[in-house]
C-alpha cells in the first residue's frame, strides 16, 4: 500500500469548537502541515454516531481563517468541509479528536469522533480518529495523546491503508512514560449489562434522566483495543464499513435465498 499524503489536513471532532482535545490535534496535525482546516460542531455532539441533519437548517460560522464551526452533527462537519467550504481543493487526511474519553469495541457504533473518519472515508479521504481514555479518578491525560500522536500518525501515514478502512487510535489513561508501545488490534467486544437511568427531579418539579453507562469490560479474547488500553499499549484498530456478516450470508445460500 502507497504511503498517504498530509498535505492538506481537516480536523474535526464531536466534542464540540472549543473542546481542548481539538486543540491538542490541531497542535498535532501543524506539526504535518501548515494547510491545517478546522470544521468542527458548534456545541458537544457526544454520542451522536454517524446521524447527519434532515429536519432542521444547518448554520455555519467563521471563526477565523481556516476555522469553521457548524450547527450540527460530525457527519455534517464533514460534509460540509468536503463539499462546502473545501469543495475547491479537498482535505488529503482528515483527523478527529482528541476525543475526551475512550472510543473501543462497542463504542465506535455510537461516537461522533470515529463518524467523522467513518464520514470521511466515504467521502475518499484517508481518515483517523484519536480518543484518549479517562479515569474518573484522575485528569484527562491529553499529554499523552499529544506526546505520541504525531508517531502514530506518521507511522500510519508510510504504512497506507485501503481506501475503505478508517483507523481508530485509543490513547491508555496514563501519563506518558507509563505507555508502553503500540499495538494494532480488534475491536472489542464488552459484556453488556444495562444501562443506568438515573431519575431526577429539577427546580420546578419536572422529572428529567440521565443515562449512564452500565457496563463492564468482559473477557476480551484476541489483540483487542480493550486488552491493549488495559496493559497501557496505545490501540490503532483498522474499521470498515461493511457490516455483513460473510459466514453467515454464505451458510444461507441456497436455504433462504431462490424463487417465490
Amino acid at each position: 500500500m502507497a504511503a498517504i499524503s498530509a498535505a492538506r489536513i481537516l480536523v474535526s471532532n464531536d466534542d464540540g469548537i472549543n473542546a481542548p482535545g481539538l486543540e491538542v490535534l490541531e497542535r498535532i496535525a501543524r506539526q504535518f502541515s501548515d494547510d491545517v482546516w478546522v470544521v468542527a460542531p458548534e456545541e458537544e455532539q457526544s454520542g451522536a454516531g454517524h446521524s447527519l441533519t434532515l429536519s432542521r437548517v444547518l448554520r455555519l460560522r467563521q471563526l477565523g481563517e481556516k476555522r469553521w464551526a457548524v450547527s450540527g452533527t460530525p457527519t455534517d462537519c464533514v460534509m460540509m468541509a468536503v463539499n462546502k467550504i473545501m469543495k475547491e481543493d479537498k482535505p488529503t487526511l482528515i483527523l478527529s479528536g482528541v476525543n475526551r474519553g475512550g472510543n473501543m469495541a462497542e463504542d465506535v457504533t455510537y461516537s461522533g469522533t470515529v463518524s467523522v473518519a467513518m464520514e470521511g472515508q466515504l467521502a475518499g479521504v484517508p481518515s483517523i480518529a484519536f480518543s484518549q481514555c479517562t479515569r474518573p479518578d484522575i485528569p484527562t491525560k491529553w499529554e499523552t495523546a499529544e506526546k505520541f500522536g504525531p508517531e502514530v500518525i506518521r507511522r500510519l501515514l508510510e504504512a497506507g491503508w485501503p481506501s475503505t478502512v478508517l483507523m481508530n487510535v485509543n490513547f491508555p489513561a496514563v501519563a506518558p512514560d507509563e505507555v508502553k508501545g503500540i499495538k494494532v488490534t480488534e475491536q472489542g467486544l464488552r459484556e453488556l449489562t444495562g444501562t443506568n437511568i438515573d431519575e431526577r427531579v429539577d427546580p420546578r418539579g419536572f422529572t428529567y434522566y440521565w443515562f449512564g453507562l452500565g457496563r463492564e469490560v468482559g473477557v476480551p479474547g484476541h489483540e483487542t483495543d480493550l486488552k491493549a488500553i488495559r496493559e497501557n499499549y496505545i490501540s490503532v484498530t483498522p474499521l470498515h464499513l461493511d457490516l455483513t456478516h460473510h459466514e453467515t450470508r454464505r451458510s444461507m445460500l441456497g436455504l433462504v435465498d431462490g424463487a417465490l
